[in-house]
């Protein structure tokens, strides 16, 4: 038997959903690259139900408690009194979430001697340490590409909305107001601008693909160079992020956080954009350094922020980046869609039946394996710990 620890988020404020907005969700077989869509056995959800949640349990009790597993669910993650940290020194599996993280420093796996798998349910595994992982021997692993796409479409929805002043225009509506003037004098064409992502990756690339009609200049920076994308979509191709900062209206972050890229976005780099630039971040807020993001919104040389991650998660209500001026902010959410939670509900299952019955996991899906780097975490990560100062989470709750 094994204990399997789950941490999700809070079910909604007003309780757990009885109806939803939609009957029914579109069938994903495939993705754009030709790999296949999450593929288990059975599932025993309906597929657009709130599965995220600590109610919907990512749909798992009924499949563990059938092999004779304990299923631990939760959302209290944060401090030494947590429920997650009392379950932690017996679980076997810890499954997890990108958008409400239950951090595995190396001092936690040190108190989880029988841990031996750690699953992200969606997409990137920072919130682990794999340095500790790799050292310990843990298999780390996460559903690769099963909300890649929610999140590049909430990346054209964030720029469209910084570019076009959307958020304040939908403010003054609120308010009761008809203030033209005041909407537009903030606002502009996307036409024509240069727009560059950081990372073009499955994130990346499906953004540029999406922008595309737009009309505007593409660029990219990669430590993989694409040379398909780059002909397919005319894209620029920028040996680093200085490089590509200096020339894009629009930048937008889709790379994994690791030491490599940790406060990649600070007060120089920042300060080599064009005047008036936007930046757009949906891949991991430590990514960008906290206090450079506001000073430079609040000198102008930033127009505007928008993202939905944030470092800790969830942010201290102290956290400046809900107060700056000219920000999108939102809750991680970009990647939580109804439709995406199937996705990844789906995974997170094909993963568990594959380690219960002895098979292997499909390298895509491999972050950590054998004492190394693995799959898709060989080819996005390096080695190391990104999650020191996560323990500053545990201010939401006490704020």
């Amino acid at each position: 038997m094994a204990d399997v620890l789950c941490v999700l988020y809070d079910d909604p404020v007003g309780g757990y959903p009885t109806s939803y907005a939609r009957d029914a969700l579109p069938r994903i077989e495939r993705y754009h690259d030709g790999q296949t869509a999450p593929s288990p056995e059975r599932i025993d959800f309906t597929p657009g139900e709130l599965l995220g949640s600590v109610s919907g349990e990512l749909g798992l009790r009924r499949f563990l408690e059938e092999r004779g597993h304990r299923l631990i669910v939760t959302s209290d993650k944060d401090g030494p009194d947590s429920v997650f940290e009392r379950e932690l020194p017996e679980a076997d599996i810890v499954i997890s979430q990108p958008f409400w993280p239950a951090y595995l420093t190396a001092e936690r796996i040190a108190r989880a001697p029988r841990l031996k798998l750690a699953v992200t349910a969606g997409i990137g595994s920072d919130h682990v340490d794999l340095q500790a992982a790799i050292d310990r021997g843990i298999t780390v692993a996460e559903v690769t590409y099963s909300n890649s796409i929610s999140v590049s479409e909430h990346v054209v929805m964030l720029i469209l909305s910084l570019v076009r002043n959307y958020i304040p225009s939908y403010q003054r509506v609120i308010a009761g107001g008809w203030h033209i003037a005041d909407c537009v004098s903030r606002a502009y064409d996307l036409e024509g601008m240069q727009v560059g992502t950081v990372g073009a990756g499955r994130i990346g690339s499906a953004v540029l693909r999406r922008l595309k009609p737009f009309e505007v200049g593409l660029h990219y920076t990669d430590r993989h160079r694409v040379p398909a994308l780059e002909q397919d979509l005319d894209v620029t191709y920028h040996p680093d992020a200085e490089s590509l900062v200096r020339v894009c209206d629009v930048v937008t972050i889709n790379t994994p956080l690791h030491p490599e890229t940790e406060h990649l976005f600070d007060d120089e780099l920042i300060g080599k954009m064009k005047r008036g630039a936007y930046l757009v971040n949906t891949a991991r807020g430590k990514i960008c350094d906290r206090d450079a993001v506001v000073r430079a919104l609040e000198n102008g040389q930033l127009a505007g922020y928008a993202g939905d991650v944030w470092f800790p998660q969830p942010a201290p209500l102290d956290h400046p980046w809900r107060t700056m001026p000219h920000h999108g902010m939102t809750p991680h959410t970009s990647g939580t869609t109804l439709s995406a939670q199937a996705r990844y509900a789906a995974g997170v299952r094909e993963i568990l039946e594959c380690w219960f019955d002895g098979r292997p996991i499909r390298e895509e899906y491999l972050i950590v394996d054998g004492g190394k780097l693995a799959g898709a975490g060989a080819h996005s990560y390096s080695a190391g710990d990104a999650t020191r100062g996560s323990d500053e989470a545990a201010r939401f709750r006490a704020g």
